[in-house]
């Protein structure tokens, strides 16, 4: 009763500061019972986020619990296609105004929250689309309680959306399983074609994706000394110091080495690229290798990747349930275990990078 009584209050508490335009501060002031590192990782390095784009009206709307302003950012098809707008989540996809109204109208609770707000820390624009990374502050029991989110929009107009895809690790949604069936359908089975990357990012992709196991010394060269690895880890991972995680960063690739791309392999399906940074929306290819000795299994997934002043990686985030997969539970997917482990699936893949000639090392 007293934990109703106080979450009820705390309710009555945002609303009010809510209307009088405090309601920022008011979260501010709470407790962080629940820290993630996405924003304390990158204070140093500040970025310039847009306050005018759809994106930034999504999620502001989206917080605040204002299901109409969600729903007024789309239209009720899309602009070329005979297709109902949707917003696909880690936890659902939701298609057509009602849905999208439905998801607006339960996205609060969905985290236990009586309130929110949401601190934008990366905004990427490029390609027709929208890459925002940032921090919803869910208020729960009087306390904050942080969580990272990759929101990938696409533009109906400046002003307008067409769809929104969410990405953040499973274990900050409540009742959560592992498991997200890929958004994209591959037009192929084998990598992305490294053409279509540039500088660093291809350096990187092409020495990942080089089977039939990826080369470390060559991914690391695409890192600058300081280079900073992380932003999405589940709650609970600390921040070392810089000295540390740039030693992390270039032993990165190492671990990689063990299994990409003979077992699986991240085939991008989007690329939002503004120069500086690249963010990728990507789904996993995996091989009968890969199932048999890692159980993998094909799912999303989004990365992004910040080149410093002088073109080399100086930050990469990931955000995918890799590693997981023994804890998926079957009985809270919406496909089966048999159909989960039969999508994407290739026998092996090619030497090089994917069907492309490539230098060996």
């Amino acid at each position: 009763m007293t934990r109703m009584l106080r979450s009820f209050s705390l309710a009555i508490a945002v609303a009010v500061l809510a209307a009088c335009g405090t309601r920022e501060q008011a979260v501010q002031d709470l407790p962080v019972r629940k820290a993630c590192t996405l924003e304390r990782l990158y204070q140093d390095m500040p970025q310039d986020i847009r306050q005018d784009t759809p994106d930034i009206a999504f999620v502001n709307a989206l917080a605040a619990g204002k299901a109409d302003e969600v729903v007024g950012l789309f239209r009720e098809k899309k602009l070329f296609w005979d297709e109902a707008p949707a917003v696909d989540t880690p936890y659902d996809r939701f298609e057509g105004l009602d849905g999208i109204r439905a998801f607006a109208e339960g996205f609060l609770a969905k985290f236990h929250a009586q309130g929110a707000t949401f601190t934008p820390v990366f905004q990427t624009i490029g390609g027709g689309r929208i890459a925002l990374e940032g921090v919803f502050k869910f208020v729960v029991d009087g306390a904050i309680e942080e969580v990272p989110f990759f929101v990938i929009t696409d533009l109906r107009t400046p002003k307008l959306l067409e769809e929104v895809r969410m990405y953040t690790h499973y274990s900050f949604v409540p009742d959560l399983t592992p498991y997200r069936k890929p958004i994209f359908k591959p037009a192929h089975y084998e990598m992305g074609d490294p053409g279509l990357l540039t500088g660093a990012m291809r350096a990187y992709y092409e020495a990942l994706h080089h089977a039939p196991y990826c080369n470390p010394d060559k991914i690391h060269a695409a890192f600058a000394d300081d280079c900073i690895i992380g932003g999405y880890e589940p709650w609970g991972a600390t921040i070392p110091p810089k000295e540390e995680m740039a030693r992390n960063a270039h032993r990165f690739g190492y671990g990689l080495a063990t299994y990409i791309p003979a077992c699986v392999g991240m085939r991008y399906e989007t690329i939002i690229d503004d120069g500086k940074t690249c963010v990728i929306e990507w789904c996993h290819i995996v091989s009968k290798q890969g199932q048999q000795e890692r159980n993998r299994i094909a799912m999303s997934g989004c990365s992004a990747y910040m080149r410093n002043d002088e073109g080399y990686l100086c930050s990469v985030r990931i955000s995918d349930y890799a590693g997981h997969e023994g804890e998926i539970d079957w009985t809270k997917t919406k496909v089966s275990k048999e159909e989960a482990y039969s999508i994407n699936l290739v026998d092996e893949f090619h030497g090089g990078c994917g069907m492309k000639e490539q230098e060996e090392y």
